[in-house]
Protein backbone atom coordinates (compact mmCIF):
# COMPACT_ATOMS: atom_id res chain seq x y z
CA UNK A 1 0.00 0.00 0.00
CA UNK A 2 1.49 3.12 -1.26
CA UNK A 3 2.10 6.23 1.37
CA UNK A 4 -0.73 8.33 0.07
CA UNK A 5 -3.55 5.34 0.32
CA UNK A 6 -2.52 5.08 3.83
CA UNK A 7 -3.21 8.75 4.75
CA UNK A 8 -6.59 8.52 3.04
CA UNK A 9 -7.66 5.70 4.88
CA UNK A 10 -6.73 6.98 9.02
CA UNK A 11 -9.15 10.06 8.05
CA UNK A 12 -11.86 7.04 6.68
CA UNK A 13 -11.36 4.82 9.73
CA UNK A 14 -11.56 7.37 12.23
CA UNK A 15 -15.26 8.61 10.83
CA UNK A 16 -16.50 5.14 10.79
CA UNK A 17 -15.61 4.70 14.22
CA UNK A 18 -18.09 7.54 15.04
CA UNK A 19 -20.84 6.29 13.34
CA UNK A 20 -21.81 3.61 15.62
CA UNK A 21 -24.67 3.51 17.50
CA UNK A 22 -25.43 5.86 20.77
CA UNK A 23 -23.79 5.61 24.20
CA UNK A 24 -26.28 3.92 26.81
CA UNK A 25 -28.47 6.53 28.47
CA UNK A 26 -27.23 8.41 31.53
CA UNK A 27 -27.88 6.08 34.65
CA UNK A 28 -27.03 3.22 32.64
CA UNK A 29 -23.93 1.16 34.42
CA UNK A 30 -20.34 2.29 32.62
CA UNK A 31 -19.33 -1.39 33.57
CA UNK A 32 -20.64 -4.73 33.73
CA UNK A 33 -20.89 -6.88 37.00
CA UNK A 34 -17.68 -8.27 37.73
CA UNK A 35 -19.44 -11.41 37.95
CA UNK A 36 -21.35 -11.68 34.20
CA UNK A 37 -18.89 -11.49 30.66
CA UNK A 38 -18.08 -8.22 29.83
CA UNK A 39 -20.59 -6.28 27.51
CA UNK A 40 -20.18 -3.77 24.49
CA UNK A 41 -20.56 -0.12 25.56
CA UNK A 42 -23.85 0.40 23.23
CA UNK A 43 -26.21 -2.40 22.51
CA UNK A 44 -25.29 -4.04 19.43
CA UNK A 45 -26.53 -6.94 17.86
CA UNK A 46 -23.37 -8.68 15.91
CA UNK A 47 -25.01 -10.43 13.00
CA UNK A 48 -23.15 -13.08 10.76
CA UNK A 49 -24.18 -15.21 7.95
CA UNK A 50 -21.28 -17.32 7.55
CA UNK A 51 -20.81 -21.19 8.30
CA UNK A 52 -21.56 -22.14 11.61
CA UNK A 53 -18.62 -23.60 13.71
CA UNK A 54 -17.98 -27.67 13.53
CA UNK A 55 -19.69 -27.41 17.43
CA UNK A 56 -22.69 -26.15 16.56
CA UNK A 57 -23.49 -27.69 13.39
CA UNK A 58 -24.80 -31.01 14.41
CA UNK A 59 -27.71 -32.29 13.10
CA UNK A 60 -27.31 -30.26 9.95
CA UNK A 61 -26.14 -31.13 6.23
CA UNK A 62 -24.33 -29.66 3.50
CA UNK A 63 -23.57 -26.00 3.58
CA UNK A 64 -24.56 -24.77 6.72
CA UNK A 65 -24.28 -21.04 6.17
CA UNK A 66 -26.78 -19.46 8.79
CA UNK A 67 -27.83 -16.17 10.10
CA UNK A 68 -26.53 -16.43 13.40
CA UNK A 69 -25.20 -14.67 16.48
CA UNK A 70 -22.52 -15.54 19.17
CA UNK A 71 -22.77 -14.83 22.80
CA UNK A 72 -20.03 -12.17 23.71
CA UNK A 73 -17.96 -15.10 25.44
CA UNK A 74 -18.52 -17.39 22.59
CA UNK A 75 -19.74 -20.02 24.97
CA UNK A 76 -23.07 -20.39 23.30
CA UNK A 77 -24.24 -19.49 19.54
CA UNK A 78 -28.11 -17.74 18.26
CA UNK A 79 -29.10 -19.43 15.43
CA UNK A 80 -31.48 -17.09 13.58
CA UNK A 81 -34.47 -19.14 11.26
CA UNK A 82 -36.52 -15.97 11.57
CA UNK A 83 -34.75 -13.30 10.09
CA UNK A 84 -35.78 -10.35 11.05
CA UNK A 85 -36.81 -11.17 14.41
CA UNK A 86 -40.06 -8.87 14.54
CA UNK A 87 -42.06 -7.65 17.66
CA UNK A 88 -45.80 -8.62 17.16
CA UNK A 89 -45.57 -10.57 14.02
CA UNK A 90 -48.64 -10.39 12.14
CA UNK A 91 -47.08 -12.63 9.31
CA UNK A 92 -47.94 -16.06 10.85
CA UNK A 93 -44.21 -16.98 11.69
CA UNK A 94 -42.28 -17.52 15.20
CA UNK A 95 -39.03 -15.85 15.60
CA UNK A 96 -37.63 -19.06 15.98
CA UNK A 97 -33.84 -19.15 17.51
CA UNK A 98 -31.79 -22.46 18.42
CA UNK A 99 -29.08 -22.12 20.86
CA UNK A 100 -26.19 -24.01 20.99
CA UNK A 101 -23.65 -23.95 23.98
CA UNK A 102 -20.06 -24.63 22.91
CA UNK A 103 -19.17 -27.79 25.03
CA UNK A 104 -17.25 -27.07 27.81
CA UNK A 105 -13.38 -28.11 27.37
CA UNK A 106 -11.91 -30.66 29.45
CA UNK A 107 -15.24 -32.47 30.30
CA UNK A 108 -15.58 -35.86 29.31
CA UNK A 109 -19.41 -35.88 29.98
CA UNK A 110 -21.91 -33.23 29.30
CA UNK A 111 -23.00 -31.21 32.34
CA UNK A 112 -26.43 -31.23 33.67
CA UNK A 113 -28.72 -29.89 32.16
CA UNK A 114 -30.89 -27.09 33.81
CA UNK A 115 -33.38 -24.51 31.69
CA UNK A 116 -31.71 -21.97 29.57
CA UNK A 117 -32.80 -18.37 31.20
CA UNK A 118 -33.02 -15.44 28.99
CA UNK A 119 -32.79 -11.90 30.91
CA UNK A 120 -33.43 -9.45 28.25
CA UNK A 121 -33.53 -5.77 29.04
CA UNK A 122 -34.58 -3.28 25.93
CA UNK A 123 -31.28 -1.21 24.51
CA UNK A 124 -29.85 -2.51 27.76
CA UNK A 125 -31.60 -0.56 30.39
CA UNK A 126 -34.77 -0.77 31.76
CA UNK A 127 -37.03 -3.80 33.84
CA UNK A 128 -36.14 -6.72 32.90
CA UNK A 129 -38.37 -9.79 30.70
CA UNK A 130 -37.42 -13.46 31.44
CA UNK A 131 -38.24 -16.09 28.85
CA UNK A 132 -36.87 -19.57 29.65
CA UNK A 133 -36.20 -22.41 27.22
CA UNK A 134 -37.02 -25.96 29.00
CA UNK A 135 -34.02 -28.22 29.01
CA UNK A 136 -31.43 -25.91 28.03
CA UNK A 137 -29.90 -24.34 25.14
CA UNK A 138 -32.31 -25.92 21.92
CA UNK A 139 -35.12 -24.75 19.69
CA UNK A 140 -37.23 -22.04 20.86
CA UNK A 141 -39.61 -19.04 20.18
CA UNK A 142 -38.27 -15.84 21.64
CA UNK A 143 -41.21 -13.49 21.41
CA UNK A 144 -40.05 -10.02 23.23
CA UNK A 145 -42.60 -7.09 23.84
CA UNK A 146 -41.27 -4.19 22.16
CA UNK A 147 -39.18 -3.68 18.73
CA UNK A 148 -35.77 -1.69 19.57
CA UNK A 149 -32.43 -3.78 20.11
CA UNK A 150 -32.62 -6.07 23.43
CA UNK A 151 -29.60 -7.16 25.76
CA UNK A 152 -29.79 -10.46 26.72
CA UNK A 153 -27.97 -12.20 29.93
CA UNK A 154 -28.02 -16.02 28.92
CA UNK A 155 -27.64 -18.34 32.20
CA UNK A 156 -27.67 -22.30 31.49
CA UNK A 157 -25.94 -25.10 33.49
CA UNK A 158 -23.78 -22.98 35.41
CA UNK A 159 -22.67 -20.94 32.48
CA UNK A 160 -23.60 -17.50 31.75
CA UNK A 161 -22.86 -15.40 28.20
CA UNK A 162 -24.32 -12.21 26.60
CA UNK A 163 -25.85 -10.76 23.13
CA UNK A 164 -27.66 -8.43 21.66
CA UNK A 165 -30.63 -8.90 19.61
CA UNK A 166 -32.76 -6.75 17.58
CA UNK A 167 -36.45 -6.99 16.94
CA UNK A 168 -38.27 -4.58 14.28
CA UNK A 169 -41.51 -2.85 14.36
CA UNK A 170 -44.27 -5.18 12.73
CA UNK A 171 -44.58 -3.81 9.12
CA UNK A 172 -48.10 -3.13 7.69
Amino acid sequence: MSVPRRVLLVPVLLLAGCTGPAADPAGAPATPPATGPALPAACAERLETGRLPDWADAGFTGDTRMRHVFGARGDIVAILFAYPLVHARADGANNKILWVARPEPGRSEPAQRTPLVITARRDGTGTPVVRQVDGGPGPSIVDLPAAGCWRLRLDWSGRTDTMDLVYRPASG
